[in-house]
Order: structure tokens, then C-alpha cells, then sequence
């Protein structure tokens, strides 16, 4: 699949190291720090960043001319300007004059082109907010509605069928992998690639009408973690997909996967979890729960793929004889385990208004089923969905009337046999105060055919009131004349 021309070519040499100096910049920086991946190298100077495109050549990638970088520098800033607009600057051209001088957007013939940028303090990636365990439940609910808003931004891709793309997808790291024995696992490989073949002939049926759905759009393209930043309290994606249009147009759960799959590699595992019942939740009009049953298979490519670029990288840089890089085998390994999913189990948590019911169900969701856990159905959500109503707005006392009340435990009853089909274990979260209640949502594991544990809980009323008065920004409706009625 990865044939590198070189890791540079000479004359990008030239250009690399009249970057490198601080004196090359109008601004005058002190420094200039280099970011470098497998496919760009960029320059942080000062306050701005110029990044450029290696002269590479990949299967699936392709900057080997100058008129090909500038191509896709004009690309990327089409592309990211709409959805980063304080960060994408331009593009511009690196110039040499006759004499060889080379300048920055200069007056002489163009030698490189490069993306020009506003400067962002790299600690703000979630990538490194993640290293230091630096994301909260604020930054993961803020996260989910930013990708969600950008998924319904975009128009579904004509004439599609899932199954294609993703089985080129497999095809390319087949031939990937055949070039990279030096550096990964043969073993590990083999077992991936069989084990995958086989899930995708398996949900191949869900991955088309996924596409029939117009679930299959030109998505962001490489939404991992190092591609998101925390700007004034904010999200922003960055670094969109701008190579290849193929491969950016995409299902969006296969999107999402790799965010998913990023935060559970680094050990956030329950953040991971937050992450996919928050998306869900913002694109319920989307209805994507029976689209679940493929999320094993697009996290175990979405982390082959990681495995994959790790060890081109490593291939570019160190000696023939150097050992594979630990993360490529994690990876490999992680995109294994993500096919063996254990069965699906349906988890009922009951309890008055304050007795911490959606508290322990988002602390235990992440311990069962497959990866990232449950989903979480809670029916204070569900009733708003109902009604047309954002998160945190007040219904009206005929949104709780017996009959809209029924309602609600209908679709959370509907929505967790979707996710109990789709493979996925369900935590369903609603007051359950009457046995009837208890009794229908167990009769439903029955038929479904899947383990059932019932968790009724209980508290003193005066911690009630007092946990209920405390909320703010909750999507219960609940007050302390709730709990004492």
C-alpha cells in the first residue's frame, strides 16, 4: 500500500531548514519549535504556525509535487476555515528569488506552499488533556454536541453503500501491513484482518441501509484527539481530511469510533463511554442505535489504522533493525479484543427523583457489555426528545401526565431492544415506582434472550429534597414538591 518516495526530498531540505530560523518570519521569533508527522511538517513561530507537506507518495496519499501540495494546502484551508475560523490564516506560497533567496509569500517563484495558521498553545489539545487526565464531563458533553453539530452539518453522500468503503478500507491496511514486517506482529496482523473480514460479511446488510439512511457523509476525516483543541472554554476541530474525499466521506459511527477508540486506548475509559451516550443523545433524530452492531468492527480499524500510521512513522524515521514502537502492538491488540465483545445484558436502575439512580448508572455503564460499555437510555432524556425539547428546558405539567409518562417508558423500552439487538448491553434509567414497570422492562430481557438485573433504590426524603435542590442543569424536571407529593 506505502511506497515513500523519500523522507524528504532535497529541495525540501533546503526549504526545511530556512523555516527552521527564527530570522526567516517577518514576526522576528525567538524560535521555532517542528511538529513533525508522516505526511507534514509543521512550523510554530511564534504566535503563527506554516505547515507544510512532506514530498511523499502513499497508496493513499500523494504529495510528491508541488502542484499536488499546493492542491491540497488550498484543500485543508477550504476545509477547516468554516469549522476552526480563528485558526486557518491562509495559504501561502514559500518563494525563491533568482538568486536563491528564499522568503515567506515572497515576490519570486514559488517553491512550497504552506497553511497558514494562528498559534495555539499545545496544551489545550484534548490529545494532552487526556495525558493528564484533564478531561471532564464538561469538555466530553461540550465534545459530543460540537461533532454531532458538525455531522448534521453535512449532506449525505449520494449513491452510497457502507459496506464498500469500509471493505476498501480493510483492503488498503491488508496491503499496508504486507509492507511494515519489519515493524509490527505478522500474528497479530493475520488475526485482525480474518477476524474483521468476517464482522464486516456480517453486518454488511446494516452498513448499506446505514448508507440508504444517509448515515454515510463527508465527514472531518481524522477526528482523533490530536485534532481537537480547547479554545476559550471550546471545541474545535481541526486538521480535517483534505487528501482524500473517499476516504473522509465515511459513516458517521465510524467517525465517532475513532474518538472512542482514542480516549479507551489512553485509559479514559469512562470518559469514552460519556462520549458515545452523549453523541447518541445529540443526534437522536439521526436514529443510529441499530447502527451499533458495527462499532466493534469500525473502532478495530480505526485503532489498526493507528497501528498502521505508528509504524510508518517509526519506519521513516529509525534504522532498518529498530524495534516496533510498543503502541503499534497495543493498537493491534486493542482492535482484537474490540471483535470478541461479550454478550449484551440489560440493566434496569430504578429509584424517586434524587436517590442517585442516573448517577450509578453512568458510573457502572462503562463496566458492562462491549466497548465502551452500556448505553445509557434515561428517561428524562427520552421524555424530552418526546416533547421537542432541549436538554435542560421545562416541560409543562401535560408533558407528565399518565399517558405521556407511558409514552416515555415505551421508548425507552424500544430504544434499549435496538441497542440489546445491535450487541450492545443497556442501562435503562427511569423512576420505575410502579411493579408494572419493573415487570415490563424485565419481561423485555426475557424475550429478548439476555441477562436482566433489576436495581431498586432507595434514600431518606430529606436527602432527597436536599440532592434535587442541589442540581442545576439537569434534564430532570424534578423539584422537592416532586419528591414530597
Amino acid at each position: 500500500m506505502a511506497q515513500k518516495l523519500s523522507n524528504t526530498s532535497a529541495d525540501q531540505k533546503q526549504i526545511i531548514a530556512f523555516l527552521q530560523r527564527p530570522a526567516s518570519y517577518p514576526a522576528g521569533p525567538k524560535s521555532v519549535d517542528v511538529i513533525e508527522t508522516h505526511g507534514a511538517l509543521v512550523f510554530l513561530a511564534g504566535d503563527e504556525v506554516f505547515k507544510i507537506k512532506r514530498a511523499v507518495k502513499f497508496e493513499y496519499m500523494d504529495f510528491s509535487t508541488l502542484a499536488l501540495r499546493q492542491e491540497v494546502c488550498e484543500r485543508e484551508f477550504a476545509l477547516n476555515k468554516p469549522a476552526a475560523p480563528e485558526l486557518y490564516l491562509g495559504v501561502v506560497p514559500i518563494t525563491q528569488d533568482t538568486d536563491g533567496t528564499l522568503a515567506i509569500d515572497g515576490s519570486g517563484k514559488p517553491v512550497e506552499w504552506a497553511v497558514h495558521m494562528r498559534r495555539f498553545d499545545q496544551a489545550n489539545l484534548y490529545s494532552h488533556l487526556a495525558q493528564r487526565h484533564k478531561i471532564g464531563n464538561t469538555q466530553i458533553f461540550a465534545l459530543a454536541a460540537e461533532v454531532a453539530r458538525y455531522h448534521k452539518a453535512q449532506a449525505a453522500a449520494p449513491h452510497e453503500t457502507g459496506t464498500d468503503r469500509i471493505a476498501a478500507v480493510i483492503e488498503e491496511l491488508r496491503s499496508a501491513f504486507g509492507t511494515l514486517v519489519a515493524t509490527v506482529d505478522a500474528a497479530e496482523v493475520s488475526t485482525f484482518l480474518q477476524v474483521a473480514d468476517r464482522e464486516l460479511n456480517r453486518i454488511a446488510p446494516i452498513l448499506d441501509e446505514r448508507a440508504r439512511a444517509g448515515l454515510i457523509r463527508r465527514c472531518h476525516g481524522d477526528l482523533h484527539l490530536g485534532n481537537i483543541v480547547q479554545l476559550n472554554g471550546k471545541p474545535v476541530l481541526f486538521d480535517a481530511l483534505e487528501f482524500d474525499e473517499t476516504l473522509a466521506t465515511t459513516d458517521l459511527l465510524y467517525e465517532m469510533a475513532f474518538l472512542v477508540m482514542d480516549l479507551w486506548h489512553q485509559g479514559l475509559r469512562a470518559e469514552a463511554n460519556l462520549l458515545l451516550n452523549r453523541y447518541l443523545y445529540e443526534t437522536a433524530a439521526l436514529d443510529q442505535l441499530e447502527g451499533l452492531q458495527a462499532l466493534p468492527l469500525f473502532m478495530a480499524i480505526r485503532a489498526a489504522i493507528r497501528a498502521m500510521v505508528t509504524a510508518q512513522r517509526a519506519a521513516q524515521l529509525a534504522e532498518p533493525t529498530s524495534a516496533c514502537p510498543p503502541d503499534v502492538g497495543k493498537y493491534l491488540r486493542d482492535a482484537i479484543d474490540f471483535l470478541a465483545p461479550p454478550p449484551p445484558r440489560l440493566v434496569a436502575v430504578g429509584g424517586l427523583s434524587g436517590s442517585g439512580k442516573s448517577t450509578l448508572a453512568a458510573e457502572i455503564a462503562v463496566h458492562i457489555g462491549a466497548v465502551p460499555g452500556a448505553i445509557h437510555i434515561r428517561s428524562d432524556l427520552e421524555r424530552k426528545i418526546l416533547f421537542g425539547a432541549s436538554e435542560t428546558d421545562r416541560l409543562s405539567d401535560a408533558c407528565y401526565t399518565a399517558e405521556a409518562s407511558a409514552k416515555v417508558y415505551d421508548a425507552v423500552i424500544n430504544n434499549a431492544e435496538k441497542v440489546l439487538r445491535s450487541g450492545h448491553s443497556v442501562i435503562a434509567d427511569a423512576v420505575f415506582a410502579d411493579r408494572a414497570q419493573r415487570e415490563k422492562i424485565e419481561r423485555e430481557a426475557e424475550r429478548l434472550g439476555v441477562p436482566f438485573t433489576g436495581l431498586w433504590l432507595a434514600a431518606p426524603q430529606s436527602d432527597l429534597v436536599e440532592r434535587v435542590e442541589a442540581r442545576k442543569g439537569d434534564a430532570s424536571d424534578a423539584t422537592a414538591d416532586t419528591v414530597r407529593a
